[in-house]
């Protein structure tokens, strides 16, 4: 094992549903609003990952799966739904057992009283996202004040009060900007006279695609809720927080599509806002790293459980194998290990973290692991064999927004999606996206005939990839029935 002082601190900022498209540093249509200048930050200095990805578009399988280094089927994650077998192993453990100070502080959202952290102090389920609540081996506690700051703050007061000078890795998790995206009060008039670019597929009719792009419960028309989501009318979150847009709304005779719009732009106005709380975050940990001098060893790493939709396909919320929520952000900032401003464009996943910690940290990596390390990639250097293909496999249904199962595998050019099982008609459908023509995803060409050796290919591949990974042909995650 490497000594103390070569083995570099380790800070992973987590956040929850963040998505690529309100990152600055990946473009895009909400670039010019300078959404993120301190995640922006990462990027300029370090390595932007273009092509990374999750297995399994949901929030707590995607946190089983960033401790264990597997996927859905094996840590026994499938869904939402149920507990975690916190007794398996997981890298924090590993990385524990070799010298490293071990802290998780924030969103998990695996119930039970996590191992292998030598400090954590995280939200029960969702959290609040006012006077939050927070479980350590101490308790509950009650925090006064906003979520993104608290969290922040116990992750500076852990690194305050570090052991000396012992390699340290620190979880740093964010609740924002999950649903239902309340900004502390300091950012409410932020994007107050903005109007926020609309997405050319604001009002899909979902015509080019199978029975589960029809069917689901996660349109911003249709499912997002007035009082809960938009804090307007019966049920609102918060009548002084969100007076004025009371007024407004009640002002106007909105319907159809303009209705629509207006719903839009607040969802996305909340959204940037929460975003604005994480963003801060991280740049008051970036500033405390350079003032006391830990920046030059310390390794940053930023990334989301899965992306989210900003009005893509009409839709909020994830689940889908889109590109929109199948994709992740992932920066990461290595003084004199990555170049400044460099891009990466081979597929990563999800899978790939927990042995990407363990390689950094010098320990040992257990063959039971499915991914594989990114340090090559992180150092401009891609190895010969890298992956060419990725597999995906998403489980609730019936559950929460009505996405229907499905499993599929994707190239960097083309994507082959298997929906199955339930509400299925034949009980299995299948789509296929040739993402250099329709980079949205409008259109499946699967069944014409100039793709069908590419289809042929794909689903050949997608069982390789199913034994390669051992996944079982038929499992019963536990379900819960429907809601918006």
């Amino acid at each position: 094992m490497a000594g103390a002082g070569d083995r570099p601190n380790i800070v992973w900022i987590f956040s929850d549903d963040h998505s690529i498209q309100t990152i600055g540093a990946y473009g895009g249509r909400l670039e010019p609003l300078d959404p993120t200048p301190n995640i922006d930050r990462l990027a300029k200095d370090g390595m932007r990952f273009d092509r990374a990805y999750v297995g399994n578009s949901i929030c707590a399988p995607a946190r089983a799966t960033l401790l264990t280094g597997k996927h859905s089927h094996l840590h026994g994650k499938m869904t939402n739904v149920g507990g975690f077998n916190h007794d398996q192993q997981q890298f924090q453990k590993i990385l524990q057992k070799n010298g490293y100070q071990t802290v998780m502080v924030g969103k998990i959202h695996l119930n039970g009283s996590m191992q292998g952290f030598d400090y954590w102090d995280v939200l029960p389920g969702q959290g609040l996202y006012d006077d939050p609540v927070f479980i350590s081996e101490k308790g509950e506690s009650k925090e006064s004040g906003y979520v993104s700051d608290v969290i922040t703050d116990k992750a500076i007061d852990w690194l305050e009060h570090k052991r000396g000078d012992e390699p340290f890795m620190l979880m740093v998790h964010h609740k924002a900007p999950h649903r239902n995206w309340t900004p502390a009060d300091r950012h409410m008039e932020k994007y107050a006279d903005v109007h926020i670019p609309e997405p050319a597929n604001l009002f899909d009719d979902y015509s080019g695609r199978t029975t589960a792009a029809h069917e689901q419960a996660m349109e911003v028309d249709r499912h997002m809720r007035m009082g809960g989501d938009l804090k307007v009318g019966e049920g609102r979150h918060d009548p002084v927080q969100f007076a004025a847009r009371n007024a407004d709304f009640e002002s106007r005779d909105l319907s159809g599509k303009e209705l629509v719009r207006w719903k839009y732009q607040e969802y996305l106005k909340d959204y940037l806002r929460c975003i604005t709380g994480v963003d801060e975050s991280v740049g008051r940990i970036l500033d405390y790293l350079e003032a006391e001098g830990l920046d030059g060893n310390t390794i940053v790493m930023y990334s989301s459980d899965q992306g989210f939709y900003m009005g893509e396909h009409g839709w909020f919320d994830k689940r889908f194998m889109y590109e929109e929520s199948y994709r992740t952000p992932l920066l990461v900032k290595w003084p004199g290990k990555t170049k400044a401003g460099s891009v990466n464009k081979d597929l990563v996943q999800n899978i790939d973290f927990a042995e990407t910690f363990l390689d950094l940290a010098g320990a040992p990596i257990p063959e039971d692991m499915q991914g594989e390390s990114l340090v090559p990639l992180i150092k401009g250097k891609t190895p010969d064999d890298w992956r060419k293909t990725l597999y995906y496999h998403y489980y609730e249904y019936p559950g929460a927004h009505s996405v229907r199962r499905h499993e599929g595998v994707s190239d960097k050019r083309y994507k082959l999606i298997r929906f199955y099982g339930i509400d299925v008609p034949g009980e299995e459908e299948w789509e296929l996206f040739d993402l250099k023509t329709d980079p949205t995803e409008m259109n499946s060409v699967y069944g014409e005939e100039k793709y069908e050796k590419i289809s042929k290919r794909l689903r050949k591949e997608l069982a390789r990839l199913k034994d390669y990974y051992d996944v079982p042909e038929h499992s019963e995650p536990e379900v819960r029935q429907p809601r918006v």
